[in-house]
């Protein structure tokens, strides 16, 4: 996905429109370079095995097509990033699209962590016991003895 959108990008901005590509532009090109490599490379570092010294394997790297995993996110913003790049060939206004990465991640920081916590009950305290109750239970008490 990531090599023939910044095929695609670097074909028509940089070499058809070369007079009219900006420094925006390559820093653009740049920018989505950066996210494919970022990801690529930690997706490819989760799913590395390791191995003791004996040879056994002691963790075989996660699962990369497991749902609500972190390789499923990491897909996501190469997914993104590569439809924003094609979509930038029009108008550079396209890429403002990418703000959906950080909204989205703030929302699942919400979700999973802040909101659980600041809606959370507080657990009530136990009711203060009235003297005068107490007095009586006491007495029962001692009636029984």
């Amino acid at each position: 996905m990531a090599y023939p959108s910044q095929a695609i990008y670097a074909a028509i901005n940089l070499l058809i429109f070369y007079s009219s590509s900006t420094f925006w532009t390559w820093l653009l090109l740049l920018f989505a370079l950066a996210v494919y490599v970022g990801s690529y490379r930690s997706m490819s570092a989760m799913a590395k095995p390791v191995f003791a010294e004996d040879g056994s394997l002691v963790d075989g790297g996660i699962d990369l097509n497991m749902e609500q995993g972190m390789a499923e996110h990491l897909k996501d913003v190469i997914l993104l990033t590569a439809i924003v790049q094609v979509l930038s060939i029009i108008t550079s206004y396209f890429w403002y699209l990418w703000l959906l990465a950080p909204a989205r991640a703030l929302h699942l920081l919400w979700v999973n962590f802040l909101g659980p916590w600041f809606m959370a009950e507080t657990p009530t305290a136990p009711e203060e016991v009235n003297e005068k109750k107490q007095r009586r239970q006491e007495r029962r008490q001692m009636k029984r003895f």
